[in-house]
């Protein structure tokens, strides 16, 4: 079933407005038609079943038939630190990144970053990730809309990240798998989590020691090395797993 997000002023008890690109979405691109079943967010918490009912002319009106709370986040924020990557390559980053439940994702300028952006196209490159993670927060049920933000230095990045419980960056230079795990198993649910990924080239040493001096825990992804769109993808991944069979209440392991 098609998901859409819908403004909470737009939303009554009984009916949903959809409006803008969304409303040309659903009318001209998937030509939904009157009678159709969709879900909507609130992006606060909150999914309504709905059912077209019509449309006007700037507005597409649905019949709320149940309200149900979602379920599909996860139990802790984990913010993705994302160094800044050639080409197109963020946009996969933020697609992806939505879909394994990252709260919020942070681009960032490190020493090798090859891009660099003015302020008029950075505004630009936020804008479009943000479209991005909307669709992409649709098409995987998200209950929230996760926040690009525009980019900014490593030193900001690290300064973003002191508020957290948890900071890793994966470096290729860390070994030690088993105090990896001991790291990572140490993470409970409801803790906030940040990932900080190099760009192509890495960090280098001094980014990292920088890191470690505000806290950040250097981990190993294992012998080979990643690219900068596997490794925060992989690092989202072990969380994502480690934590909802972490929330798994007792009651439902037993059943």
């Amino acid at each position: 079933m098609q998901q859409f997000f819908a403004e909470p002023s737009w939303i009554t008890e009984s009916e949903i407005l959809i409006r803008g690109a969304d409303l040309n979405h659903m009318k001209n691109v998937l030509r939904m038609k009157v009678g159709e079943d969709v879900r909507i967010n609130d992006g606060q918490g909150t999914t309504y079943l709905c059912c077209l009912n019509r449309y006007e002319k700037d507005q597409a009106v649905l019949d709320v038939f149940r309200k149900l709370d979602t379920e599909t986040e996860l139990p802790s924020e984990i913010i993705l630190f994302q160094g800044l990557p050639k080409g197109d390559k963020m946009e996969w980053i933020v697609q992806k990144s939505v879909e394994l439940g990252a709260h919020k994702i942070v681009p960032f300028s490190a020493k090798r970053s090859v891009v660099k952006l003015d302020e008029k196209k950075a505004v630009k490159k936020q804008e479009r990730w943000q479209l991005i993670a909307k669709g992409a927060a649709e098409q995987s049920g998200r209950g929230v809309i996760p926040e690009v933000c525009g980019v900014c230095s490593f030193t900001e990045a690290l300064e973003q990240a002191e508020s957290l419980d948890v900071v890793l960056i994966p470096y290729e230079l860390e070994e030690g798998m088993a105090e990896t795990v001991r790291v990572i198993e140490q993470i409970e649910p409801g803790q906030s989590v940040g990932i900080f990924i190099g760009p192509e080239g890495g960090f280098e040493e001094a980014e990292v020691l920088r890191a470690k001096e505000k806290g950040a825990r250097p981990v190993t992804l294992g012998k080979r090395i990643l690219r900068t769109e596997t490794a925060g993808l992989t690092t989202l991944s072990i969380l994502m797993y480690h934590i909802e069979s972490r929330a798994v209440s007792p009651k439902r392991e037993e059943s």
